[in-house]
């Protein structure tokens, strides 16, 4: 039987949850739903991913504002997905920040990404029934490219590149004074891994950079946040287990010529029995395949995905 494309039978209101990750530290949840992190140091905050829409987001400033009323000065956007940017606008953060790698993204393929995050997910936009209705593509006003730091009052946030991983352009942001890291979803928690804008032989290497700073707490891109450090490196531990458990057995498929669907077979039985369960595992598999697929054959940039490519690939792979 085939599935209903990507997210769009996902229509079940999730649970959000609010915790402190580290004092004045917070991970906005929402049982795998993009999560967002909230820095807040002594005279202003930092929002760290704006949500899909400036409606989301608006639920996370409900959720800030019950614990400051600081005012937030500094957005950072760990990459360029859509629904990870486009409800920037709400937090009307003067200082809006980027990788240059994710900010050439937008550049790259920004338009096509937020049409193509649209159909893929109609609950993140909900009241949306119109593409052109939807927030228009977010730029950041700050780049850098491998580290910047930002002082709030005494708090220091320091925003690194660590390597590709979920993108291109990844970047976490760390807060020394707790030894915190939000790391977006180059780190995710019971929740697959989108890797379709992925970079497989990269991701692993990056993980262990952020495994080696010896974190008491994540707040990842999605499942719940990671406090201890037995949870954070129980997390490190499955997202890499995740990321070579899907392009292993489709490299060896595609390296001896293999087909496409040869592949996704082969994925499948090596993943469902570990990963099944997992947020969105069965929306991500098709994009997943087919990038594993394509990086096995020395495609080094991921292609461009459109909801025409979209609609194409899940008709191939899960229709």
């Amino acid at each position: 039987m085939a599935k209903q494309f990507a997210s769009a039978g996902d229509l079940a209101e999730k649970k959000i949850s609010f915790t402190e990750v580290g004092k004045d530290l917070w991970a906005f949840t929402a049982e795998g739903d993009p999560n967002t992190g909230v820095i807040i140091g002594d005279d202003s905050v930092m929002i760290v991913e704006a949500q899909a829409t400036p409606e989301l987001a608006a639920k996370v400033i409900e959720k800030v504002r019950s614990v400051t009323d600081k005012p937030i000065t500094h957005l950072a956007l760990t990459h360029y997905h859509a629904v990870r940017v486009l409800g920037a606008a709400a937090y009307q953060a003067p200082t809006v920040i980027m990788s240059e790698k994710a900010r050439s993204m937008v550049v790259e393929r920004g338009a096509e990404d937020r049409e193509s995050e649209f159909m893929r997910f109609p609950r993140l936009f909900a009241g949306y029934d119109d593409i052109a209705k939807v927030p228009p593509l977010t730029w950041p006003t700050t780049t850098f490219n491998d580290r910047m730091t930002v002082y709030l009052g005494k708090r220091r946030v320091d925003l690194m590149f660590l390597g590709r991983a979920h993108t291109a352009g990844d970047i976490v942001i760390y807060v020394p004074d707790e030894n915190v890291m939000f790391t977006g979803d180059i780190v995710e928690y019971h929740s697959a891994c989108y890797c379709g804008d992925g970079h497989f032989h990269d991701w692993p290497g990056t993980l262990e950079k952020i495994r080696r700073f010896n974190l008491d707490s994540i707040a990842p891109g999605r499942g719940d946040a990671l406090v201890g450090r037995d949870m954070v490196n129980d997390a490190l531990d499955k997202t890499a287990d995740f990321v070579r458990s899907t392009y292993s057995p489709i490299a060896r498929v595609a390296l001896r010529g293999g087909s496409l669907k040869e592949a996704w077979d082969a994925c499948r039985a090596e993943c469902d029995p570990k990963f099944a369960d997992y947020a969105i595992y069965e929306h991500c598999l098709p994009f997943n395949v087919a990038r594993a697929y394509d990086e096995a054959r020395d495609i080094d940039t991921p292609r461009i995905w459109t909801a025409e490519r979209d609609r194409q690939m899940w008709d191939a792979l899960q229709g």
